[in-house]
C-alpha cells in the first residue's frame, strides 16, 4: 500500500471509500477496500429539498495498478503506483448520471411535471499527479486531477470537465483527515438538457421559459468539502474503519439563473455521508 489510498475525494461520497495512509508497506501491491454508508444529498442538482440514499464504494490495487469509485463512477490508474514519492496517474473512467431520471425522487412538483430525463452514461479519462510529503508530515498528500467524460447514452449528449485539487493528511495510523475542491464546465447540450425549460415545460410546470443555460459551455457549479476516518481495527490499513464527509457546493452563471434553481430550488448545495468499510 502506498500515499494514493489515502486519496478519496473530490465531489461526492468519498468519505465512505476505505482509504489508507502514506506510511503503509509498499509491498503491499494487492489491497481491496469494499465501503457502504447513507448519503444526505440534493433531491437533483440545484434542489433545495433533500433525499437519503445508499452508498457503496470500492476502491483497491491489483500489482500496483488502482482503482476506485466516487458515487456512481469507476477510475482505474494505468500508471502503476509503487510508493514513490511523485503520483503519476492516467487512466480511464465510467459511470452514469440518475439526475432527474425518476420522478420520485424528485420533490418538488414543479421540476418533477418537467418530466424525467434519460440517466446518462459518461465516460472518458483522467489524468493527474500527486506529491506525498508536502506540508504537515512526510506522509501527508497533495495532488491535482482533471476527469473529462462524454455522455454516450444519447442522454445530455454532451461533455463534463471535472478538475480537482485534493490534500489529504493522516492524524495517525488510525484517524486522517481531508479537504477536496472541485469544479463541473460542461458542454452547452448538459446545459440545454438540464436547465433549459421550453414552452412546453413551462406550461406544465408555471416555470417561466428558459433558454440561456444551453446558450454555451461554461463552469456549472464549484464545491469544497471535507472528510474524516476512524480506524475501529486502530490502524486504517486493514480491518473495520468508520468514515464521514460534509460538503457544500455553489451553482453558478446561467445554471444558477435558470428557474429549475433560482425558483424552484437553490444555489447553495450542501451534502453529508457516512460509511463504514473493511480493508482485506
Amino acid at each position: 500500500m502506498n500515499h494514493r489510498q489515502i486519496l478519496a475525494a473530490g465531489i461526492a461520497f468519498v468519505a465512505l471509500s476505505a482509504v489508507h495512509p502514506a506510511f503503509a508497506q509498499v509491498e503491499d501491491s494487492n489491497v481491496l477496500t469494499v465501503g457502504v454508508g447513507a448519503a444526505v444529498i440534493p433531491s437533483y442538482e440545484g434542489s433545495d429539498d433533500y433525499r437519503v440514499i445508499p452508498v457503496p464504494q470500492l476502491r483497491g490495487k491489483v500489482s500496483d495498478f488502482a482503482f476506485w469509485t466516487r458515487g456512481p463512477s469507476l477510475y482505474i490508474d494505468a500508471i502503476p503506483n509503487r510508493g514513490e514519492g511523485i503520483d503519476f496517474q492516467l487512466g480511464p473512467v465510467a459511470g452514469v448520471r440518475f439526475d432527474r431520471s425518476s420522478r420520485k425522487s424528485i420533490k418538488d412538483a414543479a421540476v418533477r411535471a418537467l418530466g424525467e430525463r434519460d440517466v446518462a452514461v459518461e465516460v472518458g479519462g483522467f489524468v493527474g499527479i500527486g506529491k506525498t510529503g508536502v506540508l504537515t508530515s512526510d506522509y501527508d498528500n497533495l495532488s491535482v486531477r482533471v476527469a473529462i467524460t462524454k455522455d454516450v447514452a444519447g442522454a445530455h449528449d454532451s461533455y463534463v470537465v471535472t478538475p480537482a485539487i485534493e490534500y489529504f493528511a493522516p492524524l495517525s495510523t488510525r484517524s486522517f483527515v481531508g479537504l477536496g475542491v472541485s469544479a463541473d464546465y460542461v458542454g452547452k447540450k448538459y446545459g440545454r438538457y438540464y436547465y433549459d425549460v421550453d414552452a412546453a415545460g413551462a406550461l406544465a410546470s408555471g416555470l417561466p421559459a428558459y433558454s440561456a443555460a444551453g446558450d454555451s459551455s461554461g463552469f456549472k457549479k464549484v464545491g469544497v468539502n471535507l472528510t474524516g476516518g476512524l480506524s475501529l481495527s486502530g490502524d486504517l490499513r486493514k480491518g473495520w474503519a468508520l468514515f464521514a464527509l460534509g460538503g457544500y457546493s455553489r451553482m453558478l452563471g446561467d445554471y444558477a439563473d435558470s428557474p429549475v434553481v433560482s425558483i424552484a430550488g437553490s444555489k447553495n448545495q450542501w451534502m453529508g455521508a457516512v460509511g463504514v468499510g473493511y480493508t482485506f
